[in-house]
């Protein structure tokens, strides 16, 4: 027996789906794959869970989730991160249900044309949903599939990523390729583990290049590393008796379409109160401050490509006027509860032990 049948055959007798139970899988119900697989990019089973059940209660089929209002997405997506992902679910499911009559894709082609749909996320569909032969590749199966082999080209080289996808396609069982691909990204999730890998649970062991050359810690390789930049916010929560102001984030940088307090960015947080009050002056002339009642000690988001910085300060205003910018929202504070924040500026919300006594 070769190597590839032997890898084939040994993980289809490992796999057992009762080992480990999840709500998207044994179905074939294409809409709520997809949302499944949404949510899951970037973001742990564990986490994603609540969110997935949630969205299938909220929005039972892909129409329902077409019809539902931006802000609203969003905040059912608050905290999940990647919020591209939630813009991208929005305009995919209004594609279907408006172009596509509310009938899902049925072809592998079909999925991927979807918005925010890759080839892992289209094949997953199409194998899982209508048990069409198209081979997952993952970080769950680009592993395996490395230390299994032994294979050292990077994964995200050209090179790599066609080796990794031939490799890929060879060994898909074609009569089940929806349980054959279930099953390798279970094994990458429950046992060929990024850290500690549970070896001795392996029944590929004798096999495997990664183990007997002691190579398990350099598989897979990655040849791009992520370099980070730095940025520093500082947040305003302008308080004018029981109401503060927000707006909603626009453009293309981080946080799209989600709200925020209205914002200082500079070069460090190492700011003091009057450079700061100064600051605010330049930029908005019309913003009448009575008081500074309490600045934060430093906050801190991750992002996959960004490290951000991030002091709140909650000011008293004198006065409301009328030349403040016209993406501005006054609401009252109670409603902030409503809105999709960030995730830092969510902490901020929820933890009131983190003030400086400024005054």
């Amino acid at each position: 027996m070769n190597k590839e049948r032997f890898f084939q055959r040994s993980l289809m007798a490992w796999y057992k789906p009762s080992d480990r139970p999840l709500p998207w899988k044994s179905i074939q119900n294409p809409y709520h794959i997809w949302l499944s697989e949404i949510i899951l990019q970037q973001t742990r089973v564990e986490q994603g869970m609540n969110y997935y059940l949630r969205f299938v209660e909220a929005y039972p089929c892909i129409q329902d989730l077409a019809a539902a209002p931006d802000d609203e997405v969003m905040k059912r997506w608050e905290g999940l991160g990647y919020y591209s992902r939630a813009r991208n679910l929005l305009a995919a499911a209004r594609y279907v249900a408006n172009e596509l009559n509310g009938v899902f894709p049925e072809s592998y082609e079909g999925i991927l044309a979807m918005k925010g749909v890759g080839s892992y996320t289209a094949a997953a569909i199409a194998s899982f949903a209508f048990n069409l032969p198209h081979a997952v590749l993952d970080g769950n199966v680009f592993r395996v599939l490395a230390r299994f082999f032994g294979i050292s080209t990077p994964q995200d080289s050209t090179t790599g990523k066609k080796q990794f996808s031939q490799l890929a396609d060879s060994l898909l069982d074609q009569e089940v390729p929806g349980l054959y691909n279930q099953a390798i990204m279970d094994f990458g999730a429950t046992v060929c583990l990024p850290r500690n890998p549970k070896c001795q649970q392996c029944p590929m062991i004798d096999q495997c290049v990664a183990f007997n050359e002691k190579r398990i810690a350099e598989l897979p390789v990655k040849s791009k590393k992520i370099v980070k930049t730095t940025r520093f916010f500082h947040y305003l929560i302008l308080n004018h008796q029981e109401q503060v102001y927000v707006q909603k984030r626009e453009g293309k940088d981080i946080w799209q379409d989600l709200y925020q307090f209205p914002l200082l960015e500079t070069a460090s947080l190492e700011m003091e109160w009057p450079d700061l009050h100064q600051r605010i002056q330049e930029n908005w002339m019309g913003l009448k401050l009575s008081t500074l009642r309490a600045g934060t000690q430093v906050f801190q988001q991750i992002l996959t490509h960004q490290v951000v910085n991030v002091r709140f300060w909650e000011l008293e205003l004198s006065a409301i006027e009328s030349n403040l910018p016209e993406n501005w929202i006054q609401i009252r504070r109670e409603e902030l509860g409503l809105y999709a924040f960030p995730r830092v500026i969510d902490r901020y919300l929820k933890d009131d032990t983190l003030y400086l006594n400024l005054l």
